[in-house]
Formats: structure tokens, C-alpha cells, sequence
């Protein structure tokens, strides 16, 4: 494909005019005071990036702070829990694994309807350092064209459609080589609605766009719930596409575990019982992932502010056209295999040190 066709492509947003929902079409479809305070605040703050991030409302605060305590055990009761993983995928509460770097695969997904599996269309791998000291989040295009284990060569998205969490757990390590300990389905648009009861988020906003009811500046801006939502939903308006917005949902991610993190709703017992209860509901975890668990990540956190969080995504090496016609992104086999070799191998700070300023799409 020539570099006048990727440029096109990019400015419609990946997809052809006629393409429709053609996205989302499966390829067969048309003790002391004083220590006890400062631990209390250790212990929040790294609860709260957590929180944040994952929607996963750990129970760090609950050993100190007996209000603090009910609210994190209501909203862990809030959240569902089924089978996500797939049975080959060995469980990561074995003690060999419990002192490793953890991956987790968070899953947008968007249901049209009862029968309706649904698509996913923010699809993001969390690698928890084994010093527990960084969060980093990388996002997989939902258009990359991989390997779905007993389907063939399809969207990566298309892996939900077909068979849920527990295929798209396979599909992604199998293109990585690296295992997924959890797996957290997220209703991505409820998760906006805590950017509300958090006051609002700030982001850098890198490219300026015009999706109709928002109009976004180059540069920070300050987003509620529903711009929020606007600002990561835009693509067609965007440069690179879809690779930019799955960009911007990873720095609202961000955004919002940094403001949670704040004074300002850290030490309001009322607002961050709201945040809590206002996540919870929007958040699946798989049936291992339990509370127990949670409260062990948890209290082994040293990630206690924003800044421990870092940004990336899986790399591409250009766009092309499925034989049935579909716009598709083209994985970098030998990108996507040292990533998949520094998730294994907890090397992610060496890793992000080397690509944290690569482009959106590694031309070879």
C-alpha cells in the first residue's frame, strides 16, 4: 500500500466509505498515631491507583480505616466475577507466581442487545512490575489482523465477538507469548461517569479535533463525563485513526487515576465512598481475581502516584486490506515479539525506555 493510501485511510479513521459497521463484522458476517497516619495514606494512594485504573477498588484502606473499609468490601460485592480466562490458562494465585510481574487484560466492551456478545473496542494489557512500583498500559488496535485460536486470521476484536473474555485471553497471548493472569471486562461508557463525581479530569490533548458537539484545542483541557466520553469515542477526525483514539482512552485512563489520587478525593471519605460505588457496578473480573487476592496486590503496591503509570502501545507496522476486503492493521511480528518478551520477563522499564517515543505505526 502505497504511503498516499495509509494517509487516506488514517484521515477516515481506518475505514473505508462504505464500510458501515463493517469493523465489527466477523469475517464469515456481512501503632503510633503519627505512623498510623502516614501508612493510612501510603495505603490509599496506592489503593487508588489502582482503583483507578483497573476499576478493581482494592482493600488497602480497609485494614485502617474502618469507613473506608465498608466502602471498599460494598463495591468489591457490587462487582461480577465469571469464568474469564481460558481453562488452559494456568492460575496466577500459585505462589510461584505471586512475587512476578502480573498482566492483566482490561476489555471495553460495547452489547447491542440481549444475544448480543458485543465488541470490544478498548482492548489494553496492564503489566504490574514485579517490584510492584509501575503500572504500565498498552493497548492492542482493535484492528490488528492476528490469529484467532480455531478461526483463522481475523480482527483481533472479533476474538470477543466469537467466544468472550476467555478467547480473547488466548488470542492475545498467544500473540504475545505472554501469559494473562486476569482479565477485567470494563462498560468503558459507565466508567466515565466517575469522571464526574471525581470533579472532572485535565488532559494534553496532542491533536486538535472537531467531532461535533465538543470541539477539543490542541493542548489541556478539561473534560466531564460526557466529553470525556466524546473525546475517546473520535476517531475519523483524527490523523492516525483509531490508533489515536486508543491513545486517548489510555490518557484518560491516566487522568483519572491521577485525580483520584489528589488530596481533593483522597481525603473526602464522602467522594471517594462515591467514586467506589460509581465504578464498581461498570467492572467484571474474572472468578480468580478475588477479593482475597486483591487485597494481597494491593498491600503489595509501591505505585502511589501517577507518574508510576506509563503509556503505550502494541506495535503496528502499517495498514493494508483482508482478502475479504476489510481495512486492517498489519502487526509488527518482530515489535510485538519483544514486547511479548518483556511481559514475560518483567523488563517492561527497558522496554518503555526504548519505545515510549516510537510512532503510532514502526515502518519497517
Amino acid at each position: 500500500m502505497s504511503q498516499n493510501e495509509q494517509s487516506k485511510k488514517a484521515r477516515r479513521g481506518f475505514d473505508g466509505p462504505d464500510d458501515g459497521d463493517s469493523d465489527y463484522l466477523l469475517p464469515d458476517q456481512s501503632e503510633t498515631p503519627e505512623t498510623k497516619t502516614s501508612t493510612r495514606r501510603r495505603s490509599r494512594r496506592a489503593f487508588a491507583i489502582m482503583a483507578g485504573l483497573l476499576g478493581l477498588v482494592l482493600l488497602v484502606i480497609a485494614g485502617f480505616a474502618v469507613f473506608y473499609a465498608k466502602s471498599a468490601n460494598d463495591a468489591l460485592n457490587d462487582m461480577g466475577r465469571e469464568q474469564m480466562l481460558p481453562h488452559s490458562t494456568p492460575s496466577s494465585t500459585q505462589e510461584a507466581s505471586q512475587s512476578a510481574g502480573m498482566n492483566i487484560l482490561l476489555l471495553g466492551s460495547d452489547s447491542r442487545g440481549t444475544g448480543d456478545q458485543g465488541r470490544s473496542d478498548v482492548l489494553m494489557m496492564a503489566h504490574i512490575s514485579q517490584d510492584r512500583e509501575h503500572v504500565y498500559l498498552i493497548s492492542f488496535p482493535r484492528d490488528m489482523w492476528v490469529t484467532v485460536p480455531g478461526h483463522g486470521e481475523a480482527k483481533i476484536n472479533a476474538a470477543y465477538a466469537w467466544g468472550g473474555a476467555p478467547l480473547t485471553v488466548q488470542t492475545v497471548q498467544d500473540l504475545t507469548g505472554a501469559q494473562i493472569d486476569h482479565a477485567v471486562l470494563i462498560d468503558f461508557e459507565g466508567f466515565m461517569a466517575v469522571v464526574d463525581t471525581i470533579g472532572g479530569i485535565d488532559v494534553y490533548n496532542f491533536v486538535a479535533s472537531d467531532p461535533g458537539d465538543f470541539t477539543f484545542p490542541e493542548g489541556m483541557i478539561h473534560l466531564d463525563g460526557r466529553s470525556a466520553l466524546a473525546f475517546t469515542r473520535e476517531r475519523y477526525d483524527l490523523p492516525n485513526g483509531d490508533l489515536d483514539r486508543a491513545r486517548r482512552q489510555r490518557d484518560v485512563v491516566m487522568a483519572v487515576v491521577k485525580k483520584i489520587v489528589t488530596p481533593e478525593v483522597l481525603a473526602d471519605p464522602g467522594k471517594f465512598a462515591t467514586v467506589l460505588s460509581t465504578l464498581a457496578p461498570y467492572f467484571t473480573v474474572d472468578e480468580g481475581f478475588s477479593g482475597a487476592e486483591i487485597t494481597k496486590l494491593a498491600l503489595s503496591m509501591r505505585a502511589t502516584d501517577g507518574d508510576a503509570l506509563r503509556s503505550l502501545q502494541a506495535p503496528i507496522s502499517g495498514f493494508g486490506t483482508s482478502s475479504d476486503g476489510q481495512s486492517i492493521d498489519l502487526v509488527d511480528a518482530a515489535g510485538v515479539a519483544e514486547l511479548g518478551d518483556a511481559l514475560k520477563n518483567d523488563t517492561m522499564d527497558a522496554y518503555w525506555q526504548a519505545h515510549r517515543d516510537d510512532p503510532a505505526v514502526r515502518h519497517p
